[in-house]
């Protein structure tokens, strides 16, 4: 085989196993840090690394959301990531009254 052709093939496998590592990566993202979360006692809890875009239904409505990430995080009423509250960008918090039940972590 010429060595032309036998570089190529190395070449090209190379370049494979580059979109295949840049893919898979590219499919496990995650927040940085924690978002933080309070009841009306002052009991904290926390999702420490959150998924991107995956919904998370807290363990307590919340009385107190903080984002302690570097990504934005949607904030809902609903336990599904439904009733939109509002958008926390990273290191912001929101008090609020009627208690969110779910975030969401925006890609």
């Amino acid at each position: 085989m010429p060595v032309l052709a036998r570089l190529r093939k190395v070449g090209l496998a190379a370049g494979m196993v580059a979109v295949l590592v840049t893919g898979l990566s590219g499919s496990a993202e995650a927040a940085t840090g924690a978002i933080r979360y309070f009841n009306i006692d002052g009991d904290e809890f926390r999702i420490d690394n959150p998924p991107d875009n995956v919904c998370l239904t807290l363990q307590i409505r919340a009385s107190l959301v903080s984002n302690e990430t570097n990504k934005t995080v949607r904030v809902y009423l609903g336990t599904n990531c439904n009733t939109r509250v509002t958008d926390l960008a990273p290191g912001r918090a929101l008090a609020y009254g009627g208690g969110p039940q779910s975030v969401r972590v925006l890609p």
